[in-house]
């Protein structure tokens, strides 16, 4: 529609023009015209006006969908605001919409950035009653999350999860492993799992082997930070 290109462009000015010429020419917004407006309002950081934009939405009768709830969690978890994407999501389960696993990614996301483990543990609880099962991005956030709180026992038990289903752990996964193990002073195990990255076919960036390299040598263990040294310096870092 006409709408959506404009909120693709990034122009909301236009956006929001249009539907206030449907409105003096009679016509009322639909689901869909609002879930537009309030998506081009959270790409832009624009969370108040997201909210009251939602609040009008509701006003007028209207009931908004999946897309709308998870749109709104979205924009006020990439804005450090997981407590009103939580207020959302409640109200998502009362309106009896079912979320699905991207509202549930998202949320899990935001608590893990707050460093609020036990809620996102929550989370993966409620999710599997519903019968929804953890992916990739799920246990990535997971393990990230709980590398960043010290809580690498948990981290690790993530890991385990994904290899029992059968799921890749990609570059994320791996270098919040290796940070985690680095920050409690276990470079031999931080090896141990840079060596399983190189093994899948995945390439880790500079600061990884930095990390490892830092570490050993701090042990005084000069001999294998100059190894791994010499391995950067021979694949072309």
């Amino acid at each position: 529609t006409l709408m959506n290109g404009y909120i693709k462009l990034g122009d909301l000015d236009e956006g929001f023009r249009l539907k206030n010429a449907m409105q003096a020419s009679g016509v009322q917004p639909d689901v869909y015209t609002y879930s537009v407006l309030i998506n081009g309002l959270c790409k832009e950081s624009k969370m108040d006006d997201a909210n009251e934009l939602f609040d009008e939405m509701l006003d007028n009768g209207l009931v908004p969908n999946g897309v709308t709830f998870t749109t709104l969690i979205d924009g006020h978890c990439k804005n450090g605001r997981v407590d009103l994407a939580m207020e959302i999501y409640k109200q998502m389960l009362s309106q009896s919409l079912l979320p699905d696993l991207i509202t549930y990614n998202t949320l899990i996301y935001g608590l893990c950035k707050k460093g609020d483990l036990k809620q996102a543990q929550d989370l993966i609880d409620e999710m599997s009653m519903k019968g929804l099962k953890p992916d990739k991005i799920t246990y990535t956030t997971l393990i990230d999350g709980n590398c960043k709180e010290g809580d690498l026992e948990t981290a690790f038990e993530y890991r385990k999860r994904m290899i029992k289903e059968n799921i890749r752990l990609d570059d994320v996964a791996y270098t919040a492993l290796i940070s985690g193990l680095c920050q409690e002073g276990r470079s031999v195990d931080a090896e141990k799992m840079l060596r399983e990255m190189l093994s899948v076919g995945l390439k880790p960036e500079i600061g990884t082997y930095t990390m490892i390299i830092n570490e050993f040598c701090k042990k005084g263990d000069v001999w294998t930070g100059s190894k791994l040294l010499k391995e950067m310096q021979r694949d072309g870092y």
